[in-house]
């Protein structure tokens, strides 16, 4: 049947199962039932001649042949999509609506709770935060499997659009009763005890070791390990210190026996960016959204 003409609404459903990775959800957000998803699927599967999806735990995995219809499918689809939604103003209050969001762990606990406030007058919308690598980023992005990303300043193509959220300050972080926590930090003081790097690469300086090299000294490096909330636990229990970003340090030290120091040196901020596709820029549901994100703080 790869010859015939083919039913364009089931792109729809083509895309909609792409994204959401599982019919179940696919046919919520379609508004479906799962049997007709499944009968979609399965004219697709016809027309191809090929599986398009296959089943992995819960997941439902494109094919190869899905991944490639999909790159050259979804501009088409993007700009009939695109001219549709002139037409058609986003009610928040009453049309369901999944936004996938692509953050880090620490970024979670700094937007998720604002976030979800925000959104508490809208209990149709939902929230999907996943943790995507870096390297998979625009791609996920432009097949529509991520609406939106937050993250540090990155190197991305023209087509993916990016805005400056916030710039985050570095501060260094102590146990309460530390012999450096009662005073005012200086670089002697910095240099003279050991640290804690958080770092998802396994080599390699911190953010904050390369000001400290332009500044011709190098701190010495007990600990290297991976997510900030162990990294603040062994801090609270030892007389290790933390340079770390000041909106989640801030956080943490609101439960934790953890006093907030001044860095000794101008040390660089953390840009956290907004990223998205250039291909939704008129999408209102997903202008809508981005002004959510945008007034998170």
């Amino acid at each position: 049947m790869a010859g015939a003409r083919l039913d364009l609404n089931l792109l729809h459903v083509f895309d909609t199962i792409y994204r959401e990775g599982s019919l179940t959800r696919a046919a919520k957000a379609l508004h479906l039932t799962q049997p007709a998803v499944s009968h979609s699927l399965s004219r697709l599967r016809e027309h191809f001649d090929d599986p398009l999806f296959t089943r992995q735990g819960n997941q439902m995995v494109p094919t190869p042949l899905a991944r490639r219809f999909l790159e050259s499918m979804k501009p088409a689809l993007t700009q009939i999509q695109g001219a549709v939604n002139q037409f058609h103003a986003f009610d928040p209050a009453n049309q369901r609506k999944t936004y996938s969001l692509g953050l880090r762990d620490v970024l979670e606990a700094t937007f998720l709770p604002q976030l979800m406030q925000r959104l508490d007058p809208y209990p149709v919308l939902e929230i999907a935060s996943k943790r995507v690598p870096r390297k998979e980023m625009e791609t996920q992005l432009a097949a529509g499997k991520l609406d939106f990303s937050v993250d540090v300043l990155l190197p991305v193509s023209s087509q993916t659009s990016h805005e400056l959220l916030r710039r985050d300050r570095l501060v260094v972080l102590a146990r309460e009763g530390h012999p450096l926590a009662s005073q005012t930090l200086d670089m002697k003081g910095y240099l003279s005890a050991r640290h804690v790097l958080v770092s998802s690469r396994t080599e390699g300086p911190g953010i904050e070791d390369f000001e400290l090299s332009r500044l011709g000294v190098q701190r010495s490096i007990r600990l290297r390990c991976q997510h900030y909330y162990a990294a603040c636990r062994v801090v609270e229990a030892t007389d290790l210190l933390l340079t770390m970003p000041e909106t989640y340090a801030r956080i943490i030290s609101e439960r934790a026996n953890i006093t907030i120091i001044n860095p000794p040196a101008d040390l660089p901020s953390l840009d956290v960016h907004l990223y998205w596709h250039k291909a939704y820029d008129r999408e209102p549901a997903l202008i809508w959204f981005r002004e959510q994100l945008k007034a998170i703080q």
